[in-house]
């Protein structure tokens, strides 16, 4: 092709066209004639017969290969026809259907290169990654082979290996880089390495993903705590990654949302990693020229299939060779993502150019070469599932699968997850502060509006609607304070259980944990303000068992925040679902509505009802041995005494211990659905 044809012919494909790959299904090294050839072009490829990259656990530098990788999603409308496929008594799938997301993607890593998988929105860039890290989501089936190091990759062995960097930063906001890094290291690293070893080793990461200067500074919370910049945090990920020197990394969308600055230095980072012997892939959307420059190696998708793999200078060749030359001055990744992009209204035009790109590719010296390895690929699967394998792998595997996939012990879990979650919940000025300004606020406010109250017939109501304010005030100010707690962080939590840092219930457990001394010391100052100033029963047994009861309250309706912040998806859905499910609860506390006529049918809700016991053991505490009530008043009703004013609201000084019982088993109760739930949304997440 001339220098004027390529300045004037279309996209087409030209002596490629004339080649045509033969290549045998064994392995390398059977004869001569078993090599791969293209003939007209007379292409040879010479596959090595083996790499010695280390075994799995201990690799040192892995390849990682990939062949006839297929991904579909499924769309089930059968779940929109339920009620058709009752009377039809169908159980087949017939409204299934099916997209292909890729077609038959050949490829490889290697050990101190940076790959790049470029493409268009919609290419399969992302799909193809997942599905090289066994990540794919539900509704999308994949299928091909695997292979590290020349051996089948497993989930299990991928997690061994490889670190995933995902898109989306995901982060404790109030903890500080060398905090977070710390949590990190002590989960995430294997249990036999010392202390001392692993501080070590987060003060190494700092310094060679240049942290050092922001290392004592908090992360952030975007809109209420400023804390590191976007290309800070986005190499903080990458540090929570590299802790443990993984030989395999995958990035999604590393640049995203960075400005050309901090997107050049991210990628100068993942080139450095790349240099020292790691294998990076990454999806990038659409780079500059500068970064493109950076890539050592290029996989350029197209409608989910390869439309090239190699390096830059190959990559300009290549199109050149089609008539699709970058023009001068021009960003290359730009000129062949929108040359291979889909434009409205000229569907055939880019099919037809997808086509003949993937086509010609296929057909050229690194396309030919990657077919082979695939053969190859292909060939070793065939003789690992017909009973061969190499024993040092498939023993490492089961071994590695017998294995907990938790690298640190439950104890040491829990130390580390409660340490963040003490971090956590002190660095929070809206946990402590704002907290206890709204207790004293609120307990003032009632002391005053029901100050000094005497035991006549007036007094008697305003001090069981005073209690009763004690019991509503511990359940909604302490309710509305934790049912943000786990669906807020539920993002991270999913994805560091699902990554092996730690189980279900340590995050649970140390939750609840670190909280436990707020939710002790607010109805303990809230009862020493108020108590006193309404005037309740001055025994001070009395003032130190309201006490206990408040603080009992207190727990039991954080049980039943916990429960539904852990069964909510959302922060603004459990602030939606809170209070219609509260109010019942409420009106069954024996204020609203006589404890003795309650409809038989509705009693089941006055048992789950804290409202209910609670009030009743403050007014037991508050009326039993009270043997006179002063009647200031003729001609009004006026209970005698304290039992009179009990018996009134159908409540009996005898069953103060059951109430106690009672509230014990509903604060153990509602924790156990709040974990269970929790399980419930870490299955459905995973």
């Amino acid at each position: 092709m001339t220098a004027g044809g390529e300045e004037h012919e279309p996209l087409i494909s030209s002596s490629v066209d004339n080649q045509r790959v033969t290549y045998s299904n064994s392995p390398q090294g059977s004869s001569p004639n078993d090599s791969p050839r293209a003939s007209g072009g007379e292409v040879t490829l010479a596959i090595p017969s083996s790499r010695s990259y280390g075994a799995i656990g201990g690799a040192e530098k892995v390849t990682y290969n990939w062949a006839d990788v297929n991904a579909f999603a499924t769309e089930d409308r059968s779940r929109n026809r339920k009620f058709w496929n009752f009377w039809r008594g169908s159980s087949d799938r017939m409204f299934q259907q099916r997209k292909q997301l890729l077609r038959n993607v050949n490829g490889a890593a290697y050990p101190g290169e940076l790959l790049a998988l470029m493409g268009s929105s919609g290419a399969g860039k992302t799909t193809l990654l997942n599905t090289l890290t066994f990540r794919t989501p539900s509704g999308v089936v994949s299928s091909g082979t695997r292979a590290l190091n020349g051996q089948p990759a497993t989930p299990e062995a991928m997690a061994a290996l490889s670190a995933y960097v995902q898109q989306q930063d995901l982060f404790i906001g109030t903890l500080t880089v060398r905090e977070h890094l710390i949590f990190q290291a002590l989960v995430r690293m294997d249990r036999h390495i010392p202390y001392a070893q692993r501080m070590r080793r987060v003060q190494e990461v700092i310094s060679e993903l240049a942290l050092t200067k922001c290392q004592n500074t908090v992360i952030g919370i975007p809109g209420r705590l400023k804390g590191i910049s976007g290309g800070e945090m986005k190499r903080l990920s990458f540090a929570s990654e590299v802790l443990t020197d993984p030989p395999l990394m995958f990035c999604d969308e590393p640049t995203s949302g960075l400005d050309s600055f901090m997107a050049q230095n991210v990628i100068q980072v993942l080139s450095g990693l790349a240099k020292k012997g790691k294998t990076i892939v990454v999806t990038i959307h659409q780079p500059s020229s500068e970064l493109y420059a950076m890539f050592d190696k290029l996989l350029i998708m197209a409608d989910g299939r390869v439309a090239f793999l190699g390096s830059p200078d190959q990559a300009t060749e290549f199109f050149r060779e089609l008539g699709a030359a970058c023009p001068a001055n021009y960003n290359p990744a730009d000129h062949y993502i929108q040359l291979l992009a889909g434009v409205p209204g000229r569907e055939d035009t880019t099919r037809h150019t997808i086509d003949t790109v993937c086509t010609a590719f296929a057909k050229s010296e690194n396309g030919c070469k990657l077919a082979a390895e695939a053969e190859n690929a292909l060939y070793y699967e065939r003789k690992i599932s017909s009973g061969w394998a190499d024993s040092a792998w498939s023993s490492a595997v089961s071994m590695r699968a017998r294995r907990s996939p938790y690298k640190a012990s439950w104890c040491a879990q829990f130390r580390a997850v409660l340490w963040r979650s003490w971090l956590s919940v002190t660095k929070e000025p809206m946990l402590i502060k704002v907290r206890f300004l709204q207790t004293i606020m609120v307990s003032l406010l009632i002391g005053v509006i029901y100050f000094g109250q005497h035991l006549d017939q007036d007094g008697v109501m305003n001090i069981n609607g005073a209690i009763f304010m004690f019991l509503t005030n511990m359940t909604f100010q302490n309710i509305f304070a934790v049912i943000n707690v786990f669906c807020s962080e539920l993002p991270i939590f999913i994805r560091e259980h699902h990554s092996g840092m730690y189980r279900a219930d340590v995050y649970f457990l140390s939750k609840t944990l670190a909280e436990a001394p707020v939710f002790a010391t607010i109805p303990l100052v809230f009862t020493t303000i108020a108590y006193y100033m309404i005037g309740l029963n001055p025994a001070p047994e009395r003032f130190f068992i309201a006490s206990g009861l408040a603080a009992l309250i207190t727990n039991v309706a954080t049980s039943f925040g916990y429960l539904i912040s852990c069964a909510s998806s959302s922060v603004s859905m459990a602030a939606s679902v809170g209070p219609p499910i509260i109010i019942p609860f409420m009106l069954f506390g024996g204020f609203f509505l006589n404890s003795g006529s309650v409809p038989p049918y509705l009693g089941w809700i006055s048992y789950l009802s804290w409202f209910r016991y609670g009030n009743e053991a403050l007014l037991v505490n508050q009326w039993s041995g009270v043997e006179s009530i002063a009647c200031t008043r003729e001609n009004f009703t006026c209970p005698a005494s304290g039992e009179v004013v009990l018996t009134t609201l159908s409540f009996s000084e005898k069953d103060f211990t059951m109430d106690v019982v009672n509230m014990i088993l509903l604060f153990i109760g509602f924790r156990l659905l709040a974990y269970f739930a929790l399980l419930w949304r870490t299955r459905r997440g995973k």
